[in-house]
């Protein structure tokens, strides 16, 4: 079991080869065809529930749950089980709310509808089969888990929720403006896709059939609205696929009777060989175990195969290239063997060039041996000291002259003071004399 962020390029071809001959199963299906219901009222083969309000059916999508009001729950499940082993399930839906939104879309493969209802991962108690769901858990912005039950586990009282998880990948799935894809495939192996992107496989579950398909979503206080629309259910193509083969085997000369009716899957040596698939129901005198194991071994054959067949196709197209290599090279070579002139021309002038560069070369370096740069230094020390000298000697000299030029001189302040001080003495005496010289008067 592993969990990637990105797809495989090997897993994804075994996804496309194994779906590409599936036929749709119109029985578990809604979406692929439009409008979705041809009466507006209900949905072929589908039962819709909500708690809290009534899902919305409209002609191109179904809203589980609305934008308001909050503490919503939305339910579809399917009338019909899954009658075939082997199958892909398709879903496309839009998650959209504010900021701080909150809810959970959840998608249920159980034997019993009634065990799950209207219910979440977080609220549901005991249920057999398997929940995929996608929220917000882990404040990463959003999250894919897996969750296996046989009906031992119940998940309500559960803890540690997490620690039951199977499988899970980063996954950002609220505000895009665009439907997002969650693929299931069941065969050899669970493998869930996003968005055409690998999030997480195993080879070590193995689900049975006559179970239901349904899906979920609840909101809290900060609703989301969560909008379907299609679910798509596939299936036939590992079937189809294992009828080819023994078809092939069958056309193939028998070499003797003692020859397995075997074909080599590449001209590497010592490849595996495809095998006919045989179910494990055939096994009857076996345990489970037993046929568990005989279910793994069979889906590692078959991705052995696939990684032989990827390293052929990759050598034959390293031959090729390889090959119109030495093509290109043989059409540049003229017919008598020997160079043509214009790669005469070439060599030449790229001769020319290399020399040229070698004597500027020579010439620097002549340059740089034949001088002696020790006077250029004495010279630069002297000029710095004579700088250094002038400012130490010259300076203070300089400063006390600005000093002395630009503040006032004492002499002159003293002489203003001294006619101030005459004058005023000048004026007291005229005004003693001018006030004797006059009349006394007498009362």
């Amino acid at each position: 079991m592993r969990s990637t962020p990105l797809a495989q390029p090997w897993s994804w071809l075994l996804l496309t080869a194994t779906t590409a001959s599936a036929q749709l199963l119109d029985q578990l299906s809604f979406g692929h065809t439009s409008p979705l219901s041809p009466n507006g009222r209900a949905l072929p083969n589908w039962h819709l529930s909500g708690e809290n309000h009534q899902p919305q059916l409209l002609s191109d999508k179904v809203i589980l749950t609305p934008p308001v009001p909050g503490n919503a729950r939305g339910a579809l499940w399917s009338d019909n089980n899954v009658p075939i082993n082997d199958w892909t399930a398709e879903l496309d839906f839009r998650a959209s709310g504010q900021d701080l939104g909150t809810g959970n879309l959840n998608i249920w493969f159980t034997k019993e509808k009634s065990q799950v209802g209207l219910n979440s991962v977080y609220t549901v108690e005991q249920f057999d089969g398997l929940a995929i769901v996608i929220d917000q858990y882990g404040s990463t912005g959003g999250k894919v888990r897996g969750f296996l039950n046989d009906g031992s586990q119940n998940f309500k009282a559960q803890a540690a929720l997490e620690s039951l998880a199977f499988g899970h990948c980063d996954y950002s799935y609220r505000n895009l403006g665009r439907t997002s894809k969650i693929r299931i495939v069941n065969q050899n192996g669970l493998g869930v896709y996003v968005d055409d992107r690998e999030c997480f496989r195993t080879d070590r579950v193995s689900l049975p059939f006559n179970y239901f398909f349904g899906i979920t979503a609840a909101t809290s206080d900060n609703p989301d609205s969560f909008e379907i629309s299609k679910f798509a259910v596939s299936g036939g193509g590992a079937n189809q696929q294992q009828q080819q083969q023994q078809q092939q085997q069958q056309q193939q000369p028998m070499g003797g009777d003692n020859q397995p009716p075997l074909q080599k899957l590449d001209r590497f040596p010592g490849s595996p060989e495809a095998l006919p698939d045989r179910s494990a129901d055939e096994i009857r005198n076996q345990n489970e175990q037993f046929a568990d194991l005989h279910n793994r071994l069979q889906g590692m054959t078959h991705q052995v195969a696939n990684v032989f067949a990827e390293f052929d196709q990759l050598t034959k197209r390293l031959d090729d290239k390889h090959q119109q290599v030495m093509d290109s090279v043989r059409s540049l070579q003229p017919a008598s063997g020997g160079p043509s002139n214009f790669e005469k021309d070439l060599l030449q002038d790229l001769k020319r060039k290399i020399e040229g560069i070698e004597k500027v070369v020579q010439q620097v370096q002549r340059d740089v041996e034949s001088r002696d740069y020790r006077q250029h230094m004495n010279d630069l020390q002297l000029a710095v000291d004579n700088v250094k000298g002038s400012i130490t000697d010259h300076l203070p000299n300089t400063l006390g002259e600005l000093i002395s030029a630009s503040a006032p001189k004492m002499g002159l302040f003293v002489a203003i003071i001294v006619a101030v001080q005459i004058l005023l003495a000048a004026v007291y005496i005229i005004y003693k004399r001018r006030r004797n010289s006059m009349p006394k008067k007498y009362l």
